[in-house]
C-alpha cells in the first residue's frame, strides 16, 4: 500500500483508537469518571475526517464505553449522568460539523472544477511540438485552490511565423484573472491578423487602455520568429527573457526600454522591438518575476541563470520539470506568487549542413536592433 493511502487510513481510524485509549486509562486507573470526559475528543476528531454516519458511530461508541466504565468505576449516578449527557451533546454537535464540511468541500470540488476549465480555456495547453520547435510550459498559481492566476502565456503558430508572449499582470484575484484574459484574447486574435509584431503589441495596448484603470498594467514579452534564424522581442517592462545557446545562458536585455502594456499614454514612448539571431540548438526561456523573486529561508532570491544552465537539455519539457522542482526545493515547498515559465527550443534539421558550417567562427551578439538587420 502507497504511503498517502496509509496515511488517510491512520487518520480515519484514529478518533476509534483514541476512544479505546482513553477507555484503557479509564480502566487502569480506577479513577471514576475523571478520564471519562476525555471520550469526547473521539467524535470531535470524526467531523473532520469522517461523514455524519461515522461521527455517530464513534460517538455511540463513547457514550457506551463511558456508561460501562462509569457503573463499573462506581461513579455517583448524577456525576455519570452529566457526563454522558455531554458526550451525546458533542456527538450531535460534531454530526452537524460533518454535515457542514461535506457542503463545504462539495462546494470547494465544484468551485475547482470550475477554476480547472477556466484554466484550460484562458491558458490553452501547448503542444510539445509547435510548427519547426520544441515547447513546455510550467506554470503555478499561488492560489492553490484557484489554479489560475495573474500570470499570462500563450503560443501560437500564425502566417508571420510562431508568435508567443508571457506576461504578468499588476495585482492578484479575479480582477488579475480578468485582464489576464483580455490581453490573452487580444494577443491571439491580433498574431493572426497583423504582419508586424509591434501592430500586436500596439493592439493589445489600445485594448488595455479602454479597459484598465489608471493605476493598472501589464508586464510582458511578445516574440515572434518571422524568418528562419532570428527571433524579434519586444520587452514592455518584463523580465528579460534568457537566450541558451549550447552552454551559454544570456539574458536579451531590451535595446530601449520600453513601459509595461497600460501606460505608454502617460510615458509617451512606443514600444521598441529587438532582433536575435536564433538558429538549430537554440532555446529562449520566458518567464514571469514570481520565479526570479522567490527567496528561500535564508530571503535569497532564485539564481535562474545559473539554475537554468545547471538543468538544460535538449526536452524542453524535461528542463522545465527540473527547474519547477528546484524552484520548489528553494522555496520550501510552496510559492508566495504566481509563477510561469516558457520555452521554446529549435531543433536540428535532420539533413540541415553541420553546426559548424552553420554558424560563423567569429560570436555573434546575443541581441541586435531591428535597424541592424
Amino acid at each position: 500500500m502507497d504511503r498517502p493511502h496509509t496515511a488517510a487510513h491512520l487518520v480515519a481510524g484514529a478518533p476509534a483508537l483514541i476512544v479505546a485509549a482513553v477507555a484503557f486509562l479509564a480502566l487502569v486507573a480506577g479513577a471514576g469518571v475523571n478520564w471519562l470526559p476525555l471520550l469526547a475528543v473521539g467524535p470531535a476528531l470524526a467531523a473532520a475526517t469522517s461523514t455524519p454516519w461515522g461521527v455517530l458511530r464513534i460517538g455511540v461508541l463513547a457514550v457506551a464505553l463511558g456508561a460501562v466504565l462509569g457503573i463499573r468505576g462506581g461513579a455517583p449516578g448524577r456525576e455519570l449522568a452529566i457526563v454522558l449527557s455531554a458526550l451525546v451533546a458533542v456527538t450531535l454537535a460534531s454530526s452537524l460539523d460533518s454535515v457542514l464540511r461535506g457542503r463545504r468541500e462539495r462546494v470547494l470540488a465544484a468551485v475547482r472544477s470550475v477554476a480547472e476549465a477556466a484554466q484550460h480555456a484562458l491558458l490553452t495547453p501547448v503542444p510539445a511540438t509547435v510548427g519547426q520547435f520544441q515547447a513546455a510550459v510550467r506554470y503555478s498559481a499561488a492560489a492553490a485552490e484557484a489554479r489560475i492566476g495573474g500570470d499570462l502565456y500563450a503560443l501560437v503558430p500564425t502566417p508571420y511565423g510562431v508568435r508567443l508572449i508571457v506576461g504578468d499582470v499588476r495585482g492578484k484575484g479575479l480582477p488579475a484573472v480578468g485582464t489576464a484574459a483580455l490581453v490573452l484574447g487580444v494577443f491571439r486574435e491580433a498574431a493572426y491578423d497583423e504582419p508586424d509584431l509591434l501592430d500586436v503589441v500596439g493592439r493589445i495596448e489600445r485594448s488595455l487602455a479602454r479597459n484598465l484603470g489608471p493605476d493598472d498594467f501589464v508586464t510582458a514579452v511578445v516574440a515572434g520568429y518571422p524568418e528562419a534564424g532570428h527571433m524579434e522581442v519586444v520587452n514592455c517592462g518584463h523580465a528579460p527573457p534568457l537566450l541558451v545557446r549550447g552552454s551559454d545562458v544570456m539574458a536579451v536585455e531590451p535595446t530601449r526600454p520600453t513601459p509595461p502594456l497600460g501606460l505608454s499614454a502617460l510615458t509617451g514612448e512606443a514600444p521598441s522591438r529587438s532582433v536575435l539571431p536564433f538558429t538549430d540548438g537554440d532555446q529562449l526561456l520566458l518567464y514571469t518575476d514570481g520565479v526570479t523573486e522567490a527567496r528561500n529561508h535564508s530571503r535569497e532570491f532564485y539564481p535562474l541563470i545559473d539554475r537554468v544552465a545547471r538543468h538544460v537539455s535538449d526536452e524542453p519539457s524535461r528542463t522545465l520539470a527540473a527547474l519547477h522542482d528546484d524552484l520548489l526545493a528553494h522555496v520550501g515547498g510552496r510559492l508566495h506568487d504566481d509563477a510561469a515559465l516558457l520555452l521554446l527550443r529549435k531543433p536540428a534539421v535532420a539533413h540541415s549542413t553541420p553546426a559548424t558550417a552553420r554558424r560563423p567562427s567569429a560570436p555573434q551578439p546575443a541581441c541586435l536592433p531591428a535597424e541592424a538587420r
